[in-house]
């Protein structure tokens, strides 16, 4: 059996996520490629004690990117898996506060 925190990986802040915070509720998280959607709305109370109303779960694709000084070589990003996590209408997270 796996942790709470092993489930949770990182948070993933980028522009997108930031207009899901503020105007949606919605907060996201990269999540271990085992983890499920009961078992990700579990951590995420018990870490931070906040209501959760729903969580989607999304398994990102590996990508391949060039490399800048060789045209030929072909580079690889890992694939992962996130969750969007939407919260009841009074709960905020404070990791995700005053990033703008």
């Amino acid at each position: 059996m796996t942790s709470v925190y092993d489930i949770l990986r990182r948070p993933l802040v980028t522009e997108k996520t930031n207009f899901q915070n503020t105007e949606l509720h919605q907060y996201v998280f990269e999540i271990s490629t085992e983890a499920n959607k009961s078992m990700v709305k579990a951590a995420v109370e018990s870490i931070f004690n906040v209501k959760v109303m729903r969580v989607n779960v999304i398994n990102v694709p590996r990508k391949q990117k060039r490399n800048l000084r060789n045209r030929r070589l072909i580079r690889r990003r890992g694939s992962y898996k996130k969750a969007i996590v939407t919260l009841a209408p009074g709960d905020t997270i404070a990791v995700f506060e005053g990033v703008k």
